[in-house]
């Protein structure tokens, strides 16, 4: 058949193939028979590591049966057998190896290889890792004990943390806190949150189907200010009304304004869910007044019933910035206090020009831990008490900027050594512009960061009320917010208000657990869930759920900063200046919490569980 024309030598009749087949395996088993009759050498010694033909195995090594998957000639000299790595590896593995190399390993178990010490397995293992790094994507998998609670799972298995949105191309690194040990009460979180999901493995039957006279009762109870004693239910509890109203009192919320067709809260970036929307104020100059003079009616309300301590709190949402004033008493301050975040470099300056004294918390704080002896060129602007920086407390008073002459004898202090070596005529002094564009420069960077929260106390906050008010940049100009005012939250009633409840709807599902699957149930809420709603619906799950929950708390981020400290957590706060609040409408326990300093700093709350009547929490 040779002779045959077009006929390719490389195809042979399948009896050939096998023929060739046996004599390969004959030659092999010689191979490994001569190779071990040799001197203390590995199998194959001197041929380790040779491949007489593509698809076979090398020689020296054990006999590979059918079946096996063909190598690759593609593949990289990493993942060949011939690799130098994997032929230094066998070569340490002999029998008799050069001297330095570890035992051969006699078995492996489940937990790695035996007869190794704990060091050596730990450098094989991080050996094995980074030669699978070069090759595949690494991947790290935690598995947790089967009887763990289910946040316990969520926390190892998801992120701990929603992202943080900011405006600028930097973004800060990631913090995350936890409670060591079980607490009976949670700190106070003053960020608004977008969504609350609570999971127990009891049902939440008592949340569903309100009727119509228990969620009036809920309403009553929520304008007269009055609670319910559910201690008394302990038997009954699941199909109590008092506990349907309880639970209605604690969704309700005053919001303005109040349009049914579009979402006015979250209003930081919600362009996208208000474009297309009916706006037919966008035009109308007359209308855009009126809708603005009904507004400052209703946040001058909010204000008076704040000073009065008849309001607790309220947030000012607007669509460049979240306002917070809380009633002396609050968070452990003494007077009224207002943070504002996140602030630009322009609004700081307007600010200033307006007389509005205020400083930056978390820029002082910084400031103090790095101390005295720091230097000033890459540290972040230090504000005073005014809010301004050292060499612009004249500008805070009201001097006139183009004067100059503040600034020109902190430069004859600053070059003043020039002089002494008598080189001054030779450096060129900067003037007192460059000076002060290096200051704004410096100062510019906090924009739209956390850092650039800013912190105003006492009668400073009925002036920062009013430059709100006049304040022309306070609606946007163009856009599907253009010429809306900012939505105004508030727990108890005030001028021009409406009366919100927050939307709640239960879910039950079962998960996988180890012998099968068990029975969850879900309490979800939406809105915008401001601090006293999520401590009521706290107490109310407390009793429902036998002490046993745990619950999601999704933070709208910008308003996450709001938990800065307003004061030291040392300094002590003048007695009865806490007093005074029992009218303000919120259960007398919510009042106590709310009362407490902040700890969370510039983070929120992001997981909360309950264990026996104990809570931990994560942020």
């Amino acid at each position: 058949m040779s002779e045959h024309a077009g006929y390719s030598p490389s195809f042979k009749r399948p009896a050939d193939t096998l023929r060739l087949r046996r004599q390969r395996q004959r030659s092999r088993s010689e191979v490994l028979t001569s190779g071990g009759c040799s001197s203390g050498a590995s199998p194959g010694g001197a041929l380790s590591g040779i491949r007489p033909f593509s698809p076979g195995p090398l020689l020296g090594s054990a006999v590979r049966t059918g079946g096996q998957k063909r190598r690759n000639p593609f593949a990289s000299i990493e993942n060949t057998y011939n690799s130098p790595k994997k032929r230094a590896v066998e070569d340490c593995q002999g029998g008799d190896g050069p001297a330095g190399c570890k035992p051969p390993v006699e078995a492996e178990g489940e937990n790695g290889p035996q007869g190794l010490s704990v060091l050596e397995r730990g450098l094989c293992t991080r050996r094995v890792l980074a030669e699978t790094h070069s090759r595949e994507p690494f991947k790290v998998e935690l598995s947790l004990p089967e009887d763990d609670s289910l946040l316990e799972r969520e926390l190892f298995s998801k992120q701990t943390a929603r992202p943080h949105i900011y405006l600028d191309s930097e973004v800060p690194a990631v913090t995350a806190a936890a409670s060591d040990t079980p607490c009976t009460q949670f700190p106070p979180d003053w960020s608004l949150k977008t969504r609350l999901l609570f999971t127990s493995p009891r049902p939440f039957a008592w949340a569903e189907n309100l009727k119509a006279q228990e969620e009036a009762q809920g309403l009553v109870q929520h304008c007269r200010a009055t609670h319910a004693n559910l201690l008394s239910h302990n038997q009954e509890l699941q199909n109590s009304p008092d506990l349907r109203c309880a639970f209605q009192q604690s969704l309700v919320y005053w919001q303005h304004p109040s349009l049914p067709w579009l979402p006015l809260f979250p209003r930081i970036g919600a362009e996208r869910k208000l474009s297309g929307k009916s706006a037919p104020w966008a035009q109308d100059e007359a209308l855009q007044q009126s809708l603005m003079s009904e507004w400052c009616v209703s946040v001058t309300s909010l204000y008076s019933l704040l000073r009065a301590r008849l309001c607790p709190y309220f947030y000012l949402c607007s669509y460049q910035f979240t306002v917070l004033f809380r009633a002396a008493g609050l968070s452990g301050t003494r007077s009224i206090t207002a943070l504002l975040s996140p602030t630009t470099l322009g609004l700081r300056e307007a600010m200033r020009s307006e007389g509005i004294e205020f400083m930056l918390p978390l820029v002082e704080e910084k400031r103090k831990c790095r101390g005295p002896g720091s230097t000033g060129q890459e540290a972040e602007p230090e504000p005073d008490g005014s809010g301004a920086e050292p060499g612009e407390e004249e500008h805070s008073a009201g001097a006139p900027e183009d004067s100059g002459e503040d600034v020109d004898e902190d430069d004859d202090g600053v070059f003043s050594w020039l002089e002494e070596m008598g080189v001054q005529d030779k450096i060129k002094k900067p003037n007192s512009a460059f000076i002060k564009l290096r200051k704004e420069h410096s100062e510019a960077r906090l924009d739209h960061k956390p850092e650039s929260v800013v912190l105003v106390e006492g009668p400073s906050t009925f002036i920062l009320l009013n430059f709100l008010i006049n304040c022309k940049s306070l609606t946007a100009v163009a856009g599907p917010q253009a010429g809306l005012p900012p939505t105004l939250l508030a727990p108890v009633a005030f001028r021009g208000a409406t009366l919100r409840t927050l939307k709640a709807r239960s879910v039950n599902v079962k998960t996988q657990v180890r012998n099968g699957f068990q029975d969850l149930h879900s309490l979800e809420i939406t809105g915008p869930v401001m601090p006293h709603a999520l401590h009521a619906l706290t107490l109310l799950l407390r009793q429902t759920q036998q002490g046993s929950f745990s619950a999601g708390l999704y933070t709208h981020e910008p308003t996450a900063v709001l938990n800065t400290a307003p004061c030291p957590l040392g300094e002590p706060m003048q007695d009865g200046v806490a007093q005074g609040l029992e009218g303000c409408g919120l259960h007398p326990d919510t009042v106590q919490q709310l009362t407490g300093p902040a700890t969370l700093g510039k983070n929120a709350l992001r997981q909360l569980q309950m264990k026996d009547y104990r809570y931990m929490w994560k942020s």
